[in-house]
């Protein structure tokens, strides 16, 4: 088991959230900020992203770590030591950024928990979440495991975070990523929507994990 991966992705799941829910208690409410949202979501994954990928590889997010461990990139041992870990780190981060706003409480941290629009059904979220995920699993694995890919994971892995807000913010929330709706939910005790959270990240990061270690990368030449 490696510790040092799990408290890196500890942290940066905790900064994920940390970051993400104070961003929104301050633009929820104000015109246009749906951008800044995303942006501070997609600049958090970036910096951490390159912070922690030497390290642990950067997962900071559970749907990442499925889907490598699918991709036979992560051993089920430490998989789970990661999963953990990321719940542990977003939690933290929700707790935090309850303790550094006058604005939030446990009982309105709703106001920072992924949550479908006014009038959206589940199912519809669930799609949004699987669509988004995948793009941001299949740009995880091209960016930052593939042996040719770019030296530029975390910038293109962050922007991937910042369009798919953008395009499903109004929808599914936008959360992409199971930890970043578990950590707020875990510190407020409130699981409505659990399955849009745990399916849809879920599918979307296995379909591209599957995609890229079955078929993209299998028995290419070295």
């Amino acid at each position: 088991m490696n510790i040092k991966a799990f408290v890196a992705e500890l942290i940066g799941t905790l900064a994920l959230c940390y970051i993400g829910i104070l961003t929104i208690s301050h633009l929820g409410d104000v015109p246009g900020g749906l951008v800044g949202i995303a942006f501070a979501h997609g600049l958090t994954i970036a910096v951490m992203v390159s912070a922690t990928a030497a390290i642990s590889g950067g997962h900071l997010n559970p749907a990442v770590t499925i889907a490598l461990t699918l991709a036979r990139k992560l051993s089920p041992v430490n998989a789970v030591g990661y999963i953990i870990s990321q719940v542990i780190g977003a939690a933290a981060g929700s707790f935090l950024a309850t303790m550094s706003s006058p604005m939030l409480s446990t009982k309105l941290l709703a106001l920072g928990t992924p949550k479908p629009g006014l009038g959206i059904e589940p199912s519809k979220a669930i799609v949004a979440e699987v669509v988004t995920t995948f793009f941001l699993i299949f740009v995880v694995y091209g960016t930052g495991v593939y042996r040719h890919a770019p030296k530029v994971a975390g910038l293109f892995i962050g922007l991937t975070v910042t369009i798919g807000i953008l395009a499903v913010g109004p929808i599914s929330g936008g959360a992409l990523n199971p930890a970043r709706w578990l950590g707020p939910s875990i510190v407020a005790s409130d699981f409505t929507n659990l399955s849009i959270y745990l399916v849809g990240p879920v599918i979307g990061g296995l379909l591209a994990g599957a995609l890229w270690g079955y078929f993209l990368e299998k028995h290419e030449p070295a």
